[in-house]
Parts: C-alpha cells; sequence; structure tokens
C-alpha cells in the first residue's frame, strides 16, 4: 500500500494510466511501472478530455498540423482538449507538481508524438494540448514508456 505522507513529490498522471476507463473508448489503459509510482510519489489523476467537459465513451480525435483536433467525422473538439489542459495546469500548479506522466500518442497528453489528424494512425514529432501547456507553465513531462524506461520527469529527460 502506497504511503500517504504529505512530503512526498506531486506527480499528476494520465488517469487511465492508473486504471481509470476514461479513454474515448471507456476503457483504462493502466501500466504497471506508472502505478509503482505511487511508492515514491503522491499521484494525482487527471483526465484532461474528461475535464475539458467531453463524455466517455467519446469518439477518437486526432490533433492535425493546424494545432486542432477534430474527431474522424470532423467535429473540433480543440476548445474541450484546452479547457482540460487548463484544468490539468491548474492541478499541477495548485499540488505543487514536479511532474507530470502522460498517455503517449494522445491528441492531449502525447509528448513526444501524437497522431497526424488524418486517421491513418501515423505518428509524428509533437505533443499533445495538455503536455504542451503543462511544459509551458514549467512542468516536466514524460509518457509511460519514459517511465517503463526508468525516466522520470525532471531526471533529465
Amino acid at each position: 500500500m502506497a504511503d500517504n505522507r504529505p512530503d512526498r513529490p506531486v506527480l499528476v498522471v494520465s488517469a487511465c494510466l492508473l486504471g481509470r476507463p476514461c479513454t474515448y473508448r471507456g476503457d483504462a489503459n493502466r501500466r504497471d511501472p506508472v502505478a509503482a509510482l505511487a511508492d515514491r510519489f503522491e499521484l494525482v489523476a487527471v483526465c484532461p478530455e474528461e475535464a475539458g467537459g467531453l463524455a466517455t465513451p467519446r469518439p477518437a480525435a486526432e490533433l492535425g498540423a493546424d494545432g486542432r483536433v477534430r474527431t474522424a467525422d470532423g467535429d473540433d473538439v480543440t476548445d474541450a482538449f484546452e479547457r482540460g489542459a487548463e484544468v490539468a495546469v491548474r492541478v499541477a500548479r495548485g499540488r505543487g507538481a514536479v511532474g507530470a506522466v502522460l498517455k503517449g500518442r494522445s491528441p492531449s497528453c502525447g509528448c513526444h508524438g501524437v497522431y497526424d489528424g488524418t486517421f491513418t494512425r501515423t505518428l509524428v514529432a509533437g505533443e499533445g494540448i495538455t503536455a504542451a501547456a503543462l511544459r509551458s507553465a514549467g512542468v516536466p513531462v514524460v509518457d509511460e514508456d519514459d517511465v517503463a524506461a526508468g525516466r522520470l520527469p525532471g531526471a533529465g529527460t
């Protein structure tokens, strides 16, 4: 069981990586290496898409080259993604987070690459709306693959 001492550093974590069923499909993307960080950090779960007002489940969305997030049907959901990013930044600042662990490849949380907006599963370099907002706010971000490789936010990543 994780120790809940108040002196542990805080990490904001994509809620799906901790087992919450909040992905666009209504599933979770639990990653044991991320959940295991609770031994050393206080983990604060955030789902930016839900925080921005999107339902679960919801249509898949991708971040286009124009910086807009759209569903395959062409619905522009950028505003909801931006609202969710603002919530994540407020949570990170309010809790004094030392970093964030985000879901890779997501149009919200991807921090190294995102799907390109063509819905062909084509990855391009770049970051999602929340990852960019957190970085701009000075919060270091990594994804679940970084954690599995032993790289933590603010530790030279």
